[in-house]
């Protein structure tokens, strides 16, 4: 896989783009990479204008909508929502009001219908969410969960600790123990079958989790299940597969280059990334 320095633009057909609100959709770039190499990608990180959770629906709208129009002009017809909060707040108007019109043959997809897909496998009918306060409260998994299975129980804890935890480098400390485990004790006594790692920083932490929640709780994070469904999509719709190029590169694109930027991006990706710095607005 060639880790570009993005002042080559990926030609031929076109790559998958990948968006998130800042660093936590790398990962979930990570298990799409390991499970379809063969593809180009574009990673996207509105870091500048982090977090999307605490903002308006009309402005995550704007700001998703900017991402997904930058995306399209590097040449992706295909483009993954990484962020939980863009997928809960903007998609469905995305998809509807805004590719129907501008974009009828482009495709934009989001994490939360497939995590709640992954969750109600098997009759699993008692589920756990942890996010943060802005995806908690918005109810994005209990709506998606509920259309598959009206008569779920859903239970949420939202978790403001942990991302601070995680890009402060501190997802093995003791400190991330005592946070994880204050928070998953709401789920003690609720007999929940699985349990949605509703935010993208959580995978660092999915190992802790499993530990604490126990092995009879099936622990799903988004970046295994995007590419896990990411790859039974394309499959599934070969004239969208015929349009993604196939080199094995990969672009960065952040609004905002930082240090933090560098490092907290090549932890959560697992390899050095090289970003270039990209105005949305």
């Amino acid at each position: 896989m060639k880790i570009e320095n993005c002042k080559l633009k990926i030609s031929r057909k076109g790559a998958i783009g990948v968006f998130d609100s800042g660093f936590g959709g790398l990962d979930v770039l990570k298990h799409i990479v390991k499970k379809l190499p063969q593809y180009d990608y574009i990673y996207l990180g509105d870091t500048a204008r982090a977090p999307y959770g605490e903002r308006s629906q009309e402005v995550i709208f704007s700001f998703t909508k900017q991402a997904v129009e930058f995306l399209f002009a590097q040449g992706c017809p295909l483009v993954i929502l990484a962020c939980n909060t863009a997928s809960s707040e903007a998609l469905r108007k995305i998809q509807k009001e805004y590719l129907a019109i501008k974009f009828p043959d482009n495709r934009v997809l989001g994490v939360l219908i497939p995590m709640a897909q992954e969750a109600t496998e098997k009759n699993r009918s008692k589920i756990g969410v942890i996010g943060t306060s802005g995806t908690v409260a918005s109810f994005g998994f209990i709506k998606e969960i509920k259309k598959i299975n009206p008569k779920a129980k859903v239970f949420q804890k939202a978790c403001p600790l942990l991302v601070p935890i995680v890009e402060a480098g501190e997802e093995k400390s003791q400190i991330a123990n005592l946070a994880l485990t204050s928070y998953l004790k709401y789920f003690k006594n609720k007999k929940i079958q699985a349990l949605i790692l509703g935010c993208t920083h959580y995978g660092l932490l999915k190992a802790k989790i499993k530990k604490i929640i126990g092995k009879d709780v099936v622990v799903i994070s988004s970046g295994y299940v995007t590419a896990k469904k990411l790859k039974s999509y394309l499959n599934n719709h070969p004239e969208m597969e015929k349009r993604i190029s196939k080199t094995k590169t990969i672009l960065f694109y952040s609004t905002d280059i930082t240090d933090k930027f560098q490092k907290l991006g090549t932890r959560f990706f697992n390899k050095p990334i090289k970003p270039k710095k990209v105005s949305l607005e």
